[in-house]
């Protein structure tokens, strides 16, 4: 899941980040929850679906709870102005015991039942087009990356995937992505991403660019 990101700033490796701990849980969450507000994926979720702006953090404790047990998690300083989640490929999938392990089975629980009714095929989808585009790769995937909507356009976002493409070039890795907006495909690519499959998603009927970036690219 990755929100709408900036068209400025420069290279920021992770050491000159904030690593997210654990106590930064539900405000990591809130930051990304705001980030998303208006994507087109989550309005559809959200339809026919009352108070879910209550429960809609939770769906985002999800990634970042997961991330911070099999992965990093990153932001742009303890202030939290953007916020980015990355794991290795073989921990990409997201199952019930790893939910477990990681503390977020409360979170996806309080997300509500009909919703995760939506998600389930939207996500199914995702996950079985990642595990066939990267099928003998090693990679690391990016779980969810998100500015908060008033700092959009000042170049946070560019500097939390520039941390993350610097990892897999110093680890020769892939690095992999989905997004739900054409013009966040467009940025990737001037960032050596290139477009896998543009598909459209079950249940929601939307429009999903999945997409990875060669080390060296």
């Amino acid at each position: 899941m990755l929100a709408r990101l900036s068209d400025h700033g420069t290279k920021m490796n992770k050491q000159m980040l904030y690593r997210v701990r654990r106590k930064d849980i539900m405000p990591a969450s809130k930051v990304l929850a705001d980030a998303f507000q208006h994507d087109p994926l989550w309005n559809r979720i959200r339809e026919g679906e009352p108070d879910f702006d209550k429960r809609f953090r939770a769906i985002f404790e999800v990634p970042v709870r997961h991330c911070l047990k099999y992965g990093e998690v990153y932001a742009t300083s303890e202030g939290l102005e953007g916020v980015i989640g990355w794991v290795p490929g073989e921990y990409a999938d997201t199952n019930a015991w790893r939910m477990i392990l990681s503390g977020s089975l409360g979170s996806a629980i309080r997300i509500g039942l009909n919703a995760v009714r939506k998600m389930r095929p939207v996500f199914s989808q995702v996950v079985k087009d990642r595990r066939k585009h990267m099928a003998g790769h090693t990679f690391l995937y990016v779980s969810v990356l998100g500015v908060a909507t008033t700092l959009q356009g000042k170049g946070f976002g560019k500097r939390l995937l520039a941390a993350a493409i610097e990892e897999c070039e110093r680890k020769g890795l892939y690095l992999y992505l989905e997004t739900e907006t054409e013009e966040n495909a467009r940025m990737y690519e001037h960032f050596g991403f290139s477009l896998l499959k543009k598909i459209t998603l079950p249940q929601v009927d939307l429009p999903m660019w999945e997409m990875a970036r060669e080390p060296g690219a």
